[in-house]
């Protein structure tokens, strides 16, 4: 059971959305990690301004990971704080996070979350569905899963502390992003199907011809880098969104 109050935990979670805010080549979103637990410091240090402002310099240094696993590293280092373990432990912990979070986030959420979501959005609108019926299902089951992982590493990080590494090794979020990518190439399959049989005008070869180009892009890119394909996915929804808004 987490030591902090709801009311801590929620200021804490509601100022993980900003953690990007102040990104800079310095201290990447150091400044923003101290910005999220400000909350916690201030409990830790109700009455002592000295020690609280000690604590938040400390903080405001280098660190980076995935902004949504970032409230990981928020909660365990939030218990370590109040474990009262040395500055010094706390500082090498903190660094150890970084690429491990990173690499976490990118593979679950850029590399398989959003480009299934974004699928999801395209298939309905060739399905028929309304532009904004597209729009709102990726939205709403993209950021289901954006601010349950907020709310989960809080969780996490303040009960496991130290132990946040074991931890993350048995959430199954590798398997999920598996399933995640799955499902977005299959939607992406059906997209595809729905885009061709909808053609009135498929004896047309130069209409033929850019689809397998486009096609033939799309495979080259999905086998080098997942980010490219990512990218171009939220250019296929964009120009979708666009084209049903046209009629």
């Amino acid at each position: 059971m987490s030591r902090f109050s709801p009311g801590t935990a929620r200021r804490v979670l509601l100022r993980s959305l900003f953690v990007q805010g102040s990104w800079n080549y310095e201290t990447l979103i150091g400044t923003g990690f101290a910005f999220t637990i400000v909350p916690v410091l201030r409990s830790l240090h109700p009455a002592d301004d000295a020690a609280f402002r000690d604590a938040l310099s400390r903080h405001a240094e280098v660190f980076n990971s995935h902004p949504y696993f970032a409230t990981v590293a928020v909660g365990a280092i939030s218990r370590l704080e109040a474990d009262g373990v040395d500055p010094r432990v706390i500082g090498r912990f903190k660094s150890a996070l970084r690429g491990s979070l990173g690499s976490v986030g990118d593979q679950l959420v850029w590399s398989a979350w959003r480009p299934a979501c974004a699928l999801l959005g395209v298939f309905l609108i060739l399905a028929g569905a309304a532009w904004w019926v597209g729009v709102m299902a990726f939205l709403l089951i993209y950021n289901a899963l954006n601010l349950g992982l907020r709310a989960w590493g809080w969780q996490v990080g303040t009960s496991a502390g130290l132990e946040v590494g074991r931890a993350l090794r048995e959430a199954p979020l590798q398997p999920l992003a598996r399933r995640a990518g799955q499902i977005g190439a299959l939607l992406g399959g059906a997209a595809l199907a729905l885009a061709v049989t909808a053609d009135p005008q498929l004896d047309d070869p130069t209409r033929l011809a850019v689809r397998a180009a486009a096609i033939a892009a799309g495979v080259w890119l999905g086998s080098r880098t997942r980010h490219a394909m990512a990218a171009v996915v939220t250019i296929a929804l964009a120009v979708g969104i666009v084209t049903g808004m046209l009629g």
